[in-house]
């Protein structure tokens, strides 16, 4: 029986003070079973990102607890928000964010350097061929296509072997057709790792492929 790896409860966030202050989330509440996937869907604005972003770490909330694998992140400060993101998380964002400067291996490679793995060569380029490009493992981002440059941000997000892996719009900057494959992998890799998947997607094609669908609009589930 899998146990729960996120929990949320009374999560709000706003930006700015007093007068000038907008909400953006307001009292979320939401628990996520390890191993399952899930999509949360809305419109613009409806605070898909923010709530990401504050699931996965990356921002602290105004008000309420959020509990990943066990920690809580409320009141952490910023250097033990990364360890945390380093030992449990994985990303896939829209606009690939690899390093310019490093090579498909390279990229891959970061988690399991800062992670102190050994054999992270040889895990990099396992992963890499996993998602196909084992035969680019040289090439740099800009020698890439846009769908090339999402496999490769796929299997660098695999290469710490998450416990949760948030994917932000992981097909919006990609045509149909290549969007289909990296959709593919990215579901092919997380249920051959165990990994829970949280995926924030205005698509609902691809929100349908996921175990649970969390409608968000105004900052507040629906």
């Amino acid at each position: 029986m899998s146990s729960t790896i996120l929990a949320l409860k009374n999560v709000s966030k706003s930006y700015g003070r007093g007068a000038a202050a907008v909400q953006v989330l307001n009292d979320i509440d939401l628990k996520i079973e390890g191993g399952t996937s899930l999509a949360i869907v809305g419109p613009s604005g409806s605070g898909k990102t923010t709530l990401l972003g504050l699931c996965a770490g990356l921002d602290q909330s105004t008000g309420g607890e959020i509990t990943l694998n066990g920690v809580l992140l409320n009141g952490l400060n910023e250097d033990q928000l990364a360890a945390v993101r380093n030992e449990h998380v994985g990303f896939v964002f829209q606009n690939f964010q690899l390093l310019p400067t490093l090579t498909a291996l390279e990229n891959v490679m970061v988690p399991l350097e800062l992670r102190g793995m050994k054999n992270r060569k040889a895990n990099a380029l396992n992963l890499l061929d996993k998602v196909g490009l084992a035969d680019r493992a040289t090439h740099y981002p800009s020698q890439l296509s846009g769908g090339e440059q999402q496999r490769v941000s796929l299997a660098r997000a695999f290469a710490n072997n998450p416990k949760i892996l948030f994917a932000d719009e992981p097909t919006g900057n990609l045509d149909a057709e290549t969007g289909a494959l990296v959709e593919s992998l990215l579901f092919d890799l997380n249920r051959s790792s165990g990994t829970t998947l949280v995926l924030v997607t205005h698509d609902l094609d691809l929100a349908a492929k996921t175990d649970r669908i969390v409608p968000i609009k105004g900052g507040r589930i629906g």
